[in-house]
């Protein structure tokens, strides 16, 4: 009599491990790729948010000295405040128009707040606290570290 051997289908042992361990291995490269691909939105969103508020006071800026809105003395023709910024100013001649320099003040992406480090005009440009006076710059109260080696308070 003739026996048939009859072959069992199924992965050995040995393969299961090494398809483990390769995919372990792709698991575990993606993971500060992924890592810094966050990273970097995190910082684009940052550079976007710091470029929409210097140009609202830019624009303000502007605005005060072509004379269009009201100069409050000590500001240098800067704003108040970033509220100030939302809020808007009213035009000088025009009862009830008023001009909106922002929509709402952005989110830090690195703090996740709306809570910005400012500088007056008349403070150093180091310095890390704000005179109050006006709204001349703003930056993140982030102490990271960009990618470039910067820290983000420094932007």
């Amino acid at each position: 009599m003739k026996t048939r051997s009859k072959s069992i289908g199924g992965f050995t042992l040995i393969e299961l491990l090494a398809t483990v361990t390769i995919i372990g291995i792709l698991v575990g490269l993606s993971l500060p790729m992924a890592r810094n691909a966050l990273k970097s939105d995190r910082e684009q969103r940052l550079r976007e948010a710091l470029r929409e508020m210097r140009v609202a006071i830019d624009k303000y800026k502007d605005a005060s000295d072509m004379g269009k809105i009201e100069m409050p003395t000590d500001t240098e023709g800067y704003p108040q405040t970033l509220e100030a910024l939302v809020d808007g100013v009213q035009l000088i001649g025009q009862a009830g128009k008023n001009i909106k320099f922002l929509r709402k003040i952005p989110i830090d992406p690195m703090t996740n707040s709306t809570d910005w480090g400012m500088r007056a005009y008349q403070d150093e440009p180091t310095s890390q606290s704000w005179g109050g006076q006006n709204v001349f710059d703003v930056y993140s109260k982030s102490d990271g570290i960009a990618f470039d080696g910067t820290r983000y308070k420094d932007w």
